[in-house]
């Protein structure tokens, strides 16, 4: 049921709002030097290695580093205000298209996050999709504490439902966390 949800709900969401997702990544472009459209690579299910979309929040020179581990300073105007309306994870429609993510899960990191996949790998974590939000993410705990981070992952998986799922869907677009916090 949660994959048939994922993928009627991106498939309409990429029809629906496709055209603010071109329009961001144009304003993204003419806002700073580089693409509109971000692509990272990123783990997910089962420790693999996927491309990750989003909206490029960031100067084009930035290292590519944890949120956590990056200067405010490399933030665009722009990108601040993506990031806190959560604008910046609409390409990641597509990714929840393909299957390599859902809309709720645990936050998919980078794979230089070792300590991160390590604890996640422990705690059965990686078993599941990552997702675009995720209980974490609601409770405004970040990767910068990767104990803490996969013990909260565990917990979601451990007691995920749809109806949970839903909940945290509601919680994120009504506000719900901080998203990705850069370094003060």
């Amino acid at each position: 049921m949660k994959r048939l949800f994922d993928f009627t709900a991106s498939l309409v969401g990429l029809v629906c709002l496709g055209w603010l997702i071109g329009l961001l990544a144009i304003l993204v472009k003419r806002d700073s030097d580089g693409p509109g459209i971000y692509a990272q690579p990123r783990v997910g299910r089962d420790g693999a290695v996927f491309t990750c979309y989003k909206l490029r929040t960031m100067h084009r020179t930035t290292v590519s580093a944890a949120s956590h581990e990056t200067p405010a300073s490399a933030v665009t105007a722009l990108g601040r205000r993506l990031r806190a309306l959560k604008l910046d994870e609409l390409p990641q429609l597509w990714n929840v298209l393909k299957g390599e993510m859902s809309f709720v899960g645990p936050r998919p990191c980078l794979p230089s996050q070792t300590v991160l996949i390590e604890e996640r790998g422990r705690r059965g974590v990686l078993a599941v999709r990552p997702g675009i939000t995720g209980e974490a993410q609601v409770q405004g705990v970040d990767m910068s504490d990767p104990v803490r981070l996969a013990e909260i992952d565990a917990h979601y998986v451990k007691n995920r439902s749809f109806l949970g799922d839903l909940t945290l869907i509601l919680q994120t677009v009504a506000g719900g966390g901080r998203g990705d916090r850069v370094r003060g």
